[in-house]
């Protein structure tokens, strides 16, 4: 049975290589309460590229820490990587845009992937970071609040895969900074509910290729 592992907040503070304040610093917590813009108490400090309605919580999996722990050598604990909540018994390569958390009262659906950034770097104190983590295809998924509430560390949730096109955050991440996306890919992913900032953009690819 699929659970939530971890409930993880963050303050906004520095951290060694980085100038400015940070929330991707975080810490487990009991339970917090989840509305349309994240989790009550954790710190969003760049708001140009984190948080909003269409990313209010993210989710790591430990399916997922569990590869980076064989990959890195040692176990990493969970809310290491900045996610919000930290999810157990759901495969984290499948994810696709669209499909829905329960946690309790809240529902949560996925929008879109994590972009690793020279912040996310610092925080894991490697350089190399952001190749690596870009390399391994394994981000991660932003959501959307469909329905707020409190959860805990421990509950169990139901995964609710979506039943339409299944276009998984590990192919999005694969197309950072691509150029050009084939026109039919870019069709399937308007037929999901993919982040506006991302709708806007796919809808304009299409209308200047006629």
């Amino acid at each position: 049975m699929a659970s939530l592992l971890s409930v993880n907040i963050g303050e906004a503070r520095h951290i060694a290589g980085l100038k400015s304040l940070t929330g991707i610093v975080k810490a487990p917590v009991p339970t917090a309460r989840i509305d349309r813009l994240g989790l009550a108490g954790d710190a969003i400090c760049d708001r140009k590229h984190h948080g909003g309605a269409e990313q209010a919580v993210y989710l790591y999996f430990q399916s997922d820490y569990d590869w980076w722990a064989d990959e890195l050598g040692h176990a990493i604990a969970p809310g290491t990587f900045g996610e919000n909540l930290t999810i157990d018994g759901v495969d984290g390569t499948t994810v696709a845009i669209g499909d829905r958390f329960s946690l309790g009262p809240v529902l949560l659906e996925v929008t879109w992937h994590r972009t690793p950034c020279m912040t996310f770097a610092a925080r894991m104190g490697d350089p190399g970071w952001v190749r690596r983590f870009h390399r391994a295809g394994r981000p991660g998924a932003y959501c959307r609040v469909l329905a707020g509430g409190a959860v805990q560390t421990g509950m169990p949730l139901d995964y609710h895969p979506f039943g339409g096109e299944r276009i998984t955050v590990r192919e999005l991440m694969a197309l950072d900074g691509a150029r050009k996306i084939d026109p039919a890919f870019l069709r399937r992913a308007l037929a999901t509910p993919i982040r506006e900032q991302t709708r806007f953009n796919y809808e304009t690819r299409l209308a200047d290729l006629f």
